[in-house]
């Protein structure tokens, strides 16, 4: 049954770095085409900076509600646009905050005199219409969460997450990017390996908990894991896409989990399909839809 995922994957001529299937908690199949390193999982990277804001927010350093401007570097102050000052992370962390340019080094094209090693002046200093509140993808919205929650813990976001989350999940020092003023990157630039994607899926498909400690509360989790906006291409959680009985963490180019908690069993695999990596995300969510239907 399980094998049917690289049958049709096989049929289809996509190749794949890597691939796990795991049902009822346990890998029940994995199989390696390269070697078992990390790769880039792009905007899977969001994912992990969802984990970052669910884990503050359960410490009290910060709430999913509170304005995001107000974890801003006070020497931004001046520049911040009023209507930026009514967001909440949870407007961002939806992609419903603005239409941004989708990467952070795009803004300097779009602003007087912009500063190249300042991401964050060149996005607040955009001409955008705030009052555009529909779902608009982009890295900006990550980036500017992740930098908003590093100033809410008071220190990289990477070392924040390492006691928190790396280490309970047994991985290893992770490969990531920061911008120009030294935050974690927040929408991209992480490296992992297909069992690292495997194991952040299995998490929030476990509310939250691993091997009997809660990491997660249970009740975040699900709301980042279900629908909060929808889109022309389904639903979206807290940089989660959503269905309604499966969530993903996704990059493009085809690194991908996508979980159905109510059967318990996820699909990851890691790629570089430009060409085929929608196709391949089909073939992941029919395999679930049909083990569904068991």
């Amino acid at each position: 049954m399980f094998d049917r995922f690289f049958e049709d994957v096989a049929a289809a001529g996509i190749d794949l770095h890597g691939a796990q299937i795991t049902y009822c908690g346990v890998p029940v199949l994995k199989r390696c085409f390269d070697a078992d390193i990390p790769y880039p999982v792009y905007s899977a990277t969001k994912s992990v900076t969802s984990a970052a804001v669910l884990i503050a927010h359960s410490e009290g350093k910060l709430s999913i509600t509170d304005k995001l401007y107000n974890f801003l570097n006070k020497r931004y102050t001046d520049i911040v646009p009023e209507p930026f000052k009514a967001l909440s992370f949870r407007d961002f962390m939806t992609m419903s905050a603005a239409p941004y340019p989708f990467r952070p080094q795009e803004a300097a094209a779009f602003v007087e005199n912009p500063n190249e090693n300042d991401w964050l002046a060149n996005i607040l200093r955009l001409p955008v219409d705030y009052s555009e509140r529909s779902f608009h993808y982009s890295n900006i919205p990550a980036y500017l969460v992740g930098a908003a929650c590093e100033n809410a813990v008071g220190m990289p976001l990477i070392d924040y997450l390492t006691p928190r989350l790396f280490e309970p999940l047994g991985w290893n020092k992770i490969p990531y990017q920061r911008s120009p003023e030294g935050h974690f990157y927040g929408a991209t630039g992480m490296e992992l390996t297909v069992s690292q994607l495997a194991d952040l899926g299995q998490l929030f498909m476990q509310e939250g908990n691993w091997n009997g400690d809660t990491i997660i509360p249970s009740s975040l989790v699900h709301e980042a894991t279900t629908t909060q906006v929808t889109t022309e291409k389904g639903g979206y959680g807290y940089f989660f896409w959503t269905t309604d009985t499966t969530f993903a963490i996704s990059g493009k180019w085809g690194q991908r989990c996508v979980a159905c908690p109510k059967k318990q069993l996820s699909v990851t695999y890691l790629s570089h399909q430009p060409e085929k990596s929608g196709e391949l995300a089909g073939i992941a969510q029919r395999f679930i839809d049909e083990f569904q239907k068991v």
